[in-house]
């Protein structure tokens, strides 16, 4: 798969996409469609017919594990815990480095100066609250380390300010607020693009974990087998996908801040600070780059579960994993980190017991990781008889195997996001608590509670004989 128009072909072969050729106005009700369809399970939406626009918008693409299935070139019928599984047995190969080229379908039209105008493109408001319209839920951002000269993708929602100008949410401490700073202290301004489009990989890329990677673009080709193709910005000398739909150009100074927000989150709410614009970071457009008929690709936040819960779930179960697997954390069966829970505070984690004291090592590693310690407020540890992702079994084991005296751990400190409405306005929205469910077995047990099994030879013949019972 080289491009978003490719995975919108397989999609709709799959029965995984909808054309909407009806007229739908940007301003909320195109969001309204998306959200209702999404929590429905439904399928990816193609709106062709949006309202002022000749250009169309894709929203829905990760909101099923199928169509998760579809990005990752893998097997549909695979479950969230076993595509994990297969990025991680990818990730931890040979790193495959992106290829430059000179020329892409991303060139095929060009705008600067007066020209550019962010409006060009059908961004929607989402929600009534919103400060605006978003250009970028679904956008990457490529910008260079002015010290070491790595390229870093990471994905921040961008609101249209004005026409030339678009906001970047570059919370602190993240990378890319990072590589802000040093720009800051060198009296320059940052080169960046927004893309949106190539491979739908990309938007992984940004917090997925291979090691070895030097980019994102490298964690993509790993992923893919075969190098991604990228041609370099005619003003910044940046790399983008060759086959990206946009690409706004431009660049950001770190002293030159702009009211943006407020905005629908991905945990349902607005967060306190963001009632009211308050002021970010914004990329100054100084050349757009667009394909013929060019696919503005939209996800639609707000409550679980969505496509970007789902995203969200699935990068961090990839990253989370991936992550263990290097530190060498033994017993390890499977990774889920909740969808339900904005995909991002809740990880359950299943593993085979080898010695006394394993459970605690786990959740220990998983709150050690760089995964894990940014945002995870809470840790379930299953045996390896449920897969994390088999939630009614993991009820099942909290309420059979979960002592709360012996099995619960209270950290008070850790690192969050402050997009996190659980914190309180007078509290430090970058710190939070999290507590540790151990909902083992434990090993050291020398009699342990005889789990009731069904026959394996009664089940075989029932099996065999199914269609007979008349039960299909």
């Amino acid at each position: 798969m080289k491009d978003l128009r490719d995975f919108i072909a397989t999609c709709e072969k799959e029965g995984e996409l909808r054309r909407v050729k009806a007229e739908v106005d940007w301003d909320l009700e195109l969001s309204h469609i998306c959200k209702v369809v999404e929590e429905k399970s439904g399928p990816a939406l193609l709106f062709e017919n949006v309202k002022g626009y000749k250009s169309p918008v894709l929203t829905g693409a990760f909101a099923t594990t199928k169509r998760l299935a579809i990005i990752l070139g893998k097997n549909t019928n695979l479950s969230m815990v076993e595509l994990t599984k297969e990025w991680v047995d990818v990730a931890t190969k040979n790193v495959v480095p992106a290829k430059e080229v000179k020329e892409g379908p991303i060139f095929e039209n060009i705008v600067e100066g007066e020209k550019v105008d962010t409006f060009a493109f059908p961004s929607p408001r989402f929600y009534e609250l919103d400060g605006g319209r978003y250009f970028g839920t679904a956008v990457f951002m490529t910008v260079q380390d002015p010290d070491t000269g790595d390229i870093n993708l990471g994905t921040y929602r961008m609101g249209v300010l004005d026409s030339k100008t678009v906001g970047v949410q570059l919370l602190k401490g993240k990378k890319g607020d990072r590589i802000l700073k040093k720009y800051g202290k060198k009296g320059k301004k940052m080169p960046a693009c927004a893309i949106i489009g190539g491979d739908p990989l990309h938007i992984f890329a940004g917090a997925a974990t291979v090691p070895g990677a030097k980019s994102g673009y490298d964690v993509v080709g790993t992923l893919r087998g075969s190098p991604v193709e990228v041609v370099k910005g005619q003003l910044s000398g940046l790399p983008f996908p060759a086959a990206a739909e946009i690409v706004l150009e431009g660049e950001i100074d770190a002293e030159r801040l702009r009211e943006e927000g407020p905005f629908g989150e991905y945990t349902g709410y607005y967060t306190e600070e963001l009632i009211k614009p308050i002021p970010k970071p914004a990329l100054d457009v100084k050349r757009v780059y667009y394909r013929n008929n060019p696919i503005l690709w939209e996800t639609s936040v707000g409550r679980p579960v969505g496509d970007q819960h789902m995203l969200y779930a699935f990068v961090r179960n990839a990253s989370l994993w991936t992550e263990l697997t290097t530190m060498k954390i033994p017993g390890i069966k499977s990774v889920y980190t909740m969808p339900e829970a904005s995909g991002r505070f809740w990880v359950v984690i299943s593993v085979q017991q080898l010695y006394p004291g394993h459970a605690d090592q786990v959740a220990a590693a998983v709150i050690a990781s760089n995964t894990g310690t940014y945002g995870i407020k809470g840790i379930i540890i299953v045996d390896d008889d449920i897969d994390a992702d088999d939630l009614p079994r993991v009820w099942w084991a909290l309420g059979t195997r979960y002592n709360p005296a012996r099995g619960t751990q209270i950290i008070h400190r850790g690192r969050s996001t402050p997009l996190d409405p659980a914190i309180g306005p007078d509290e430090n929205k970058f710190i939070t608590s999290r507590i540790i469910l151990d909902a083992t077995i434990p090993f050291d047990w020398k009699v342990k509670p005889t789990e009731i099994k069904l026959t394996e030879s009664v089940m075989a013949k029932v099996k065999a004989r199914w269609k007979e019972y008349g039960l299909d």
